[in-house]
């Protein structure tokens, strides 16, 4: 019984709790990113430069790289030199951008959360805290007192 009343305390306790509501707010919050990114900047991008697809993008070394007809595709291109040391690194650069676009998109929601922390917290500050009912029966007293003398 020891062990079964051991679990239920760390499942139950706060921090095994919040670890798992973080975990699923964070990938609920992984797939706005995602679609922010795939659904609305991509399409800006290659609206303005092109498809932003490097993944293609590689140059060939080495012994059977002179079977690669050119202009060939990246599977052709490994398909028709199975022997050959192919470099592709424009999936890598396709990456790279998608990272960069990730992080620029956190980055603002970041700073547009934290924005709004400050002005709620601005609000909270100029609002001074309302008396407490000790401090509004001494005011009354003191007014009753006032008005006697």
């Amino acid at each position: 019984m020891g062990f079964v009343k051991e679990f239920k305390e760390f499942a139950i306790k706060g921090n095994a709790f919040d670890l798992a509501v973080g975990v699923i707010i964070g990938g609920a919050f992984g797939k706005i990113v995602t679609s922010i990114i795939e659904d609305l900047i991509m399409p800006v991008v290659a609206a303005m430069v092109g498809k932003p697809d490097f993944s293609s993008i590689y140059f060939a070394m080495g012994k059977g790289s002179e079977l690669i007809p050119e202009g060939a595709s990246l599977a052709e291109a490994k398909k028709a030199a199975p022997d050959a040391a192919i470099f592709a690194y424009g999936n890598f650069i396709t990456v790279a951008i998608n990272f960069f676009l990730l992080a620029l998109i956190v980055f603002i929601m970041v700073k547009t959360i934290n924005r709004m922390k400050k002005k709620e917290e601005a609000v909270a500050v100029a609002t001074p805290p309302a008396p407490t009912k000790e401090e509004v029966l001494l005011t009354e007293i003191r007014d009753l007192l006032k008005a006697k003398a």
